[in-house]
């Protein structure tokens, strides 16, 4: 299973393709983000992972515009956090993403709903906006992030685009909610794998020391290259230039079967997440 950093996945009911590795953005600091997101699309990467929640929507666009890429040659990521009180309260601050992200009559490639946090009535709201963004052509894809079960279940009943195109949730060995990976493969929605490196938490586990010296690269490259074998799509995160290039380079080697499953033994279910593990009922 060798994959090129070039390499995409079909979004589900979509001609849309997305690359399978990203990099994410989040805690970047104005200051610093457009420079790591430059440096991130010179070695390679043409997915970048932003939201509203992050601060720093308008950095990234200017990142893309600097690095004089055609537009259509980079996936652009954001997520809104909760409603804005109206449906057109709420569309209007989607808007406000893609024109920091895009400029006027710009676009973004994916829209997420940031988490489920907004109850019922909330969610609804944030997808009926975004299915407007996304009729637009504003939003080329359209998704959710933290969603369980529950919550993707709960959408067929006011959702015109359904599944959702992508779910975007914390997963790394420590924590592969497994109930809502294998929802989201049986209906074709990509799972996108945040924190994948652990935020360098478990940089120093003994377990993961050691596959990494056999396979003679960093815990962090062992990381991302077991997210990518798993059928996820990783979106490390770092604003340290060596690092960004570094996590980029896990095209060169396959972690076997049998280390695979070693990986695997380490899931801590809910307890392992460093973020939050979703409600799935």
């Amino acid at each position: 299973m060798s994959y090129k950093p070039t390499e995409t996945l079909p979004l589900p009911n979509s001609t849309v393709r997305i690359p399978r590795l990203g990099f994410g953005v989040y805690r970047s600091p104005a200051s610093q983000c457009v420079k790591s997101v430059l440096k991130a699309l010179e070695v390679g990467y043409r997915h970048i992972d932003t939201a509203q929640f992050y601060g720093n929507e308008g950095e990234v666009g200017e990142a893309l515009r600097t690095s004089g890429l055609p537009r259509d040659q980079v996936f652009v990521t954001t997520k809104i956090l909760s409603p804005a009180g109206s449906a057109e309260q709420t569309y209007d601050k989607l808007l406000a993403s893609v024109e920091k992200i895009g400029g006027p009559g710009g676009y973004v490639d994916l829209f997420l709903i940031h988490s489920s946090s907004s109850g019922p009535a909330g969610r609804k709201q944030l997808w009926q906006a975004l299915e407007k963004l996304h009729g637009e052509g504003k939003a080329k894809a359209i998704g959710v992030s933290n969603y369980g079960v529950q919550h993707i279940e709960e959408m067929k009943a006011y959702a015109q685009v359904w599944p959702p195109q992508v779910n975007q949730i914390e997963l790394h060995p420590w924590c592969q909610q497994r109930t809502i990976d294998a929802y989201c493969k049986q209906h074709g929605i990509i799972v996108e794998a945040y924190s994948p490196i652990v935020r360098n938490y478990k940089a120093n586990d003994p377990t993961l020391v050691e596959i990494a010296e056999k396979y003679k690269h960093s815990t962090q490259q062992v990381l991302i290259r077991y997210a990518l074998q798993k059928g996820w799509v990783p979106l490390p995160k770092t604003d340290n230039p060596d690092r960004i290039a570094s996590n980029a380079d896990v095209f060169g080697f396959d972690i076997s079967a049998e280390d695979m499953d070693i990986l695997d033994s380490l899931d801590q279910g809910d307890a392992g997440a460093i973020v939050e593990a979703v409600a799935n009922e």
